[in-house]
């Protein structure tokens, strides 16, 4: 929809193809921001052609990405070998590790057996069906894609939607129907931001934090999953609970239970094979693995991870695991022909174009960080030291979270993350009190079909209008900013230690 309204008025070639270029050459040319170091004007004339193609999209996110690789070393910004170094880390590991078990997952539909296993423990009035819809979709959320889990949880609304029409009224049905594919598409991003490996932004901020603050504690899964998942059982209530009032049927539904019956949708996928098993137990055991790697400390509470009964247990991260427990899945020989439980042309699949807008991403901080022109944002918004820190993280999640309605949220997260590393130290504040909320928000647009996949997938069954989703969205994003500010502000004490007014030791260059 997005590349449409751009194609007919001719908006992405001008900006991509004659305003990008000739603002990089201007400020190449023509500007000076540093005079003894022309490398943060470089920087930034590259940031900006990065940024507006990245938004126009008149390429490849991907290929966007690969500029550094070239430009850096052309203007002597980082070394050839140092750039292409960052596209390829423990991170990246982390997604693949991932993914590979969500394509397991989808290949022999575990997740599809997950998802009416929760419908069926939820129920069948309608605001039960609405909690087990975004109740199984946030959980599969966590784990694989935002986009397969939409993709798979739409048809089994829709077949669900067909049954209800034989119990409830028309225009009933139809503002309802509204609600739950709403639930489905919200749910998939709230879902998203409980676990590191849940949403691309999530592992782009893991790996800027690192390479803007080489020496800070390591932002593990486990550490972040403490953080995160209160933030999204939170905002996954809110949700529930007013799209449940907003979509509501008027009459009762006394004749559902009746008709309506997940448990005959779940007989159909027959008993639980060899190989939904195996993935399974592969699953969970990778879940609990990246849990309590490492040491787990909350207040005076403090769990002791399993990497520490290693000789080096640093050597040990979460990219480590999730490649570990995907190797397995290799070799595991499964019941249905001459095949393991996973194979290269299911491996094939992952979204390698997601792993070079990673490494663009990576590449793209790391010039922020060797130019200088992190510090350089930093002193120009120094200004706002005077602001109370609160007010300056709603200002973050709220700006984050209405930008990345129009533009790609891990090319957004990317963009901004160093720019705001370089505010916190300006205003001698945690850079995670910047950085974490602006990485949860990029999760939490819910006004327009084009500003997260699910929200397209859901609006591309036709039974929803981008008012419809405006409306709600408008009202949702402002409740999840407050929400996000809240628990930074509060629950981000505990969890990170937090403090204002100082910068920790390892932020000090």
């Amino acid at each position: 929809m997005r590349k449409l309204i751009s194609s007919k008025l001719g908006l992405n070639q001008i900006f991509g193809f004659i305003i990008a270029p000739a603002l990089f050459l201007f400020l190449i040319l023509f500007t000076d921001l540093e005079p003894d170091n022309p490398q943060v004007t470089y920087t930034l004339a590259i940031a900006i052609i990065m940024a507006i193609w990245w938004v126009t999209e008149i390429v490849p996110l991907a290929i966007t990405a690969l500029l550094p690789v070239v430009l850096f070393p052309l203007f002597g910004i980082m070394n050839g070998k140092s750039v292409s170094a960052t596209y390829f880390n423990h991170v990246i590991f982390l997604f693949i590790g991932g993914f590979l078990v969500a394509l397991a997952m989808q290949r022999w539909n575990l997740h599809k057996r997950i998802a009416l296993k929760i419908l069926l423990l939820t129920g069948t009035s309608p605001a039960r069906i609405l909690l087990g819809f975004m109740t199984a979709t946030a959980f599969l959320s966590m784990w694989i894609s935002n986009t397969a889990t939409a993709m798979m949880m739409v048809p089994i609304l829709l077949s669900i939607i067909q049954k209800l029409e034989e119990f409830v009224p028309k225009k009933e049905l139809k503002k309802y129907s509204v609600g739950l594919l709403l639930g489905i598409a919200y749910s998939a991003s709230i879902g998203g931001i409980a676990t590191l490996v849940g949403t691309p932004p999530n592992l782009s901020f893991a790996r800027i934090f690192q390479i803007m603050f080489p020496n800070a504690p390591e932002i593990s899964f486990s550490t972040w999953f403490m953080f995160a998942l209160p933030i999204s059982i939170t905002v996954f209530a809110v949700v529930w609970i007013y799209l449940y009032l907003i979509f509501k049927p008027k009459t009762s539904w006394k004749d559902l239970q009746k008709g309506i019956s997940f448990k005959q949708e779940y007989k159909k996928l027959g008993p639980a094979g060899w190989e939904e098993k195996v993935v399974f137990i592969d699953f969970v055991l990778l879940a609990i693995l990246w849990l309590f790697r490492s040491d787990l400390s909350i207040g005076n509470v403090s769990i002791t991870g399993w990497s520490s009964l290693l000789g080096n247990p640093s050597f040990i991260n979460d990219g480590t695991v999730a490649i570990g427990m995907a190797i397995i899945l290799f070799l595991i020989p499964s019941k249905k022909g001459k095949t393991k439980i996973m194979d290269w042309p299911t491996a094939v699949k992952l979204p390698w174009n997601i792993v070079l807008l990673f490494g663009g991403g990576f590449a793209l901080a790391t010039g922020f960080k060797e130019s200088g022109l992190s510090l350089w944002f930093g002193e120009q918004l120094s200004g706002l030291a005077g602001m109370p820190p609160i007010l300056i993280i709603f200002t973050i999640c709220f700006g984050m979270t209405f930008l990345t309605e129009l533009t790609s949220n891990t090319a957004t997260t990317e963009m901004l993350l160093p720019v705001l590393a370089g505010l916190s130290v300006s205003v001698n504040v945690n850079p995670l009190l910047f950085m974490l909320p602006a990485t949860i928000s990029a999760s939490m647009a819910f006004m327009l079909p084009v500003a997260t996949p699910p929200n397209a997938i859901v609006f591309g069954s036709n039974r929803i209008t981008v008012m419809q989703m405006a409306k709600n969205g408008f009202i949702l994003n402002i409740i999840g900013a407050i929400i996000i500010t809240l628990f930074t502000y509060f629950w981000g004490m505990e969890v990170f230690d937090l403090s204002f007014g100082a910068l920790p030791p390892w932020a000090v260059h």
